[in-house]
Parts: C-alpha cells; sequence; structure tokens
C-alpha cells in the first residue's frame, strides 16, 4: 500500500511539472491525473481529521459544490464541510470556507487572507485561498500584485510555521468564440478590452508562472489553471501570441465562459481532493 501511495504522490508531481509549462514551448506529452479510488483509505482518514480554511470567490463555490458532489459518489471520503471565517467556533475537524475580499481587486483578497491568518493561524491545520479570474487582466501589474502576495505568505509561513499553506494558480477563462461578431470585431480592429480577449489570459499565465517559479517543487501548489486548460484526453486548450503558448479555460467545462459546470468543478474538487489527502500523509 506505501508504495501504491508513493506512486501516486510521484504521479501528482509530475502532473504538476508538466502543468508548469505555460507560457513557454508547447509539448504534446499528455496530462493524466489522480485517481480518487487510487487513495488509500488511511489518507481519506488523515485528511478528515485536520482543520482545514479555503477563502474563494464564485469559482470557490463551484469547486465546493465539487466537492459535494465528488463526497456524494465517495463514502471513502468523510469531511465535515461548515461555510464559516470563524473556524473557532467549530470543534473537532472540518473543511471551513467562505468569501475573502472583492472582486477585481486582488490586493483585498491577499489583505482578508492575512488578517484570516493572524486571527485564526493556530486554529486551522491547513489553510489556502484563491483570486478570481476577474482579479487577474491586461491592466493588472502582475508583477506588484505578486510580490504583495510572496509577502504575505512570507509573513503567514512566519508567525503560523504548523499550519501548511497552500498556493493555488489564478482560474482561468475560455477563449473568445468564433463568429460573426467575432469576426467583425477582428477585422475592425476592435478586439481590444473584450472580457474574453487573450490578453486577459496572458497576463493570468504571466502571474501563475510567477507563482509556480517561486513555489514550484518547494512548497504545495494547487494548479487550478492547469487542471481547467486540460482535456480529458490529456491535451491543453492553448493559443499562440507573439510566438509564445499560453492556456485557456476548456469550453466544455463552463457554461458562462468563466465558472466551472458540472463536469468542470467535478474535475477540478477531485484533484483538489487527491492533493489534500496527499499534504495530509
Amino acid at each position: 500500500m506505501r508504495g501504491k501511495y508513493t506512486m501516486l504522490l510521484l504521479t501528482g508531481l509530475v502532473v504538476t511539472l508538466i502543468i508548469s509549462c505555460s507560457g513557454g514551448k508547447m509539448t504534446d506529452q499528455p496530462i493524466r491525473f489522480g485517481k480518487i479510488k487510487d487513495v488509500p483509505d488511511s489518507a481519506w482518514k488523515k485528511l478528515s481529521e485536520k482543520r482545514i480554511y479555503f477563502g474563494h470567490q464564485s469559482v470557490g463555490n463551484n469547486i465546493m459544490d465539487g466537492i459535494r458532489d465528488t463526497i456524494k459518489q465517495n463514502p471513502q471520503v468523510k469531511l465535515n464541510i461548515v461555510e464559516t471565517s470563524d473556524p473557532g467556533r467549530l470543534s473537532g475537524p472540518f473543511f471551513s470556507h467562505s468569501s475573502i475580499g472583492k472582486n477585481d481587486e486582488p490586493q483585498s483578497k491577499i489583505e482578508a487572507f492575512a488578517s484570516f491568518m493572524q486571527e485564526n493561524g493556530t486554529k486551522v491545520d491547513m489553510a489556502f485561498f484563491k483570486f478570481c479570474f476577474v482579479d487577474i487582466d491586461s491592466k493588472t501589474d502582475v508583477k506588484k500584485v505578486f510580490a504583495k502576495y510572496k509577502d504575505s505568505i512570507k509573513k503567514a509561513k512566519s508567525d503560523f510555521p504548523g499550519t501548511s499553506l497552500l498556493h493555488v494558480t489564478v482560474p482561468l477563462l475560455r477563449r473568445q468564440e468564433g463568429g460573426f461578431k467575432a469576426w467583425i470585431n477582428k477585422l475592425v480592429g476592435a478586439g481590444g478590452g473584450g472580457f474574453f480577449d487573450d490578453e486577459h489570459n496572458v497576463a493570468r499565465n504571466a502571474f501563475n508562472d510567477l507563482l509556480r517559479g517561486e513555489y514550484g517543487g518547494k512548497e504545495p501548489i494547487f494548479d487550478l489553471a492547469g487542471i481547467e486548460s486540460t482535456l480529458p484526453d490529456g491535451k491543453r486548450s492553448s493559443f499562440e501570441k507573439g510566438g509564445r503558448i499560453y492556456y485557456s479555460l476548456v469550453t466544455d467545462y463552463t457554461d458562462d465562459g468563466g465558472h466551472l459546470n458540472e463536469k468542470g468543478r467535478k474535475i477540478v474538487a477531485e484533484q483538489l481532493l487527491i492533493l489534500l489527502a496527499t499534504l495530509s500523509r
């Protein structure tokens, strides 16, 4: 059993390494994700004994719905899910979650998570938060936001060394769909500023590359963007701009272009649970 679990962990590391190549030369090497059934029951038991906090907004709600779906289909996964930003009022193990910060204001989310840690850092075993796709776009000073994030996480780790912190890549949007309107916009040069313009995903890819470059191989990363851009056959949803390859949300994983539908949320939730179970060991 130990050998099987070790292989699962190694597989997860390989997936992370492959996913982390965004913004560079694209490879055709397929990505294979772990499976819930391959995680030993002992790991799920360990996870069920943890005190976990997850700060998020709407895509996070999609992920939490996916976690609930997964739990219903896999009775070996037992988590006490509670929506609260005050885990101090809870007794026993839990998977708590709540809204954090304001959309379009990434700094507000960094500050909100920092405040959460100052108030609750000793009350949780694992903690993480995620940005939304609207927090990073072509107008964002990506390096400035990442520097703020890095400084905040560094302080949280120093103040609460007993709490495991998980990094999460910024979610992506699907690309602009084709059709007459898209063709007209391109013809008249009106591509800039649209919600689904590639420039916005370029910025998100840039932030994610900074995050992976800083923490990859050293600290746990949940590569949400990598999972969102991976098709069921292991290939990637991508586009080329300026001679570089960037990634986008798989169209089949969303109904509105950004939020996760039932299919997308299930895939993402399973990979998050597998990673958390791995870390709980």
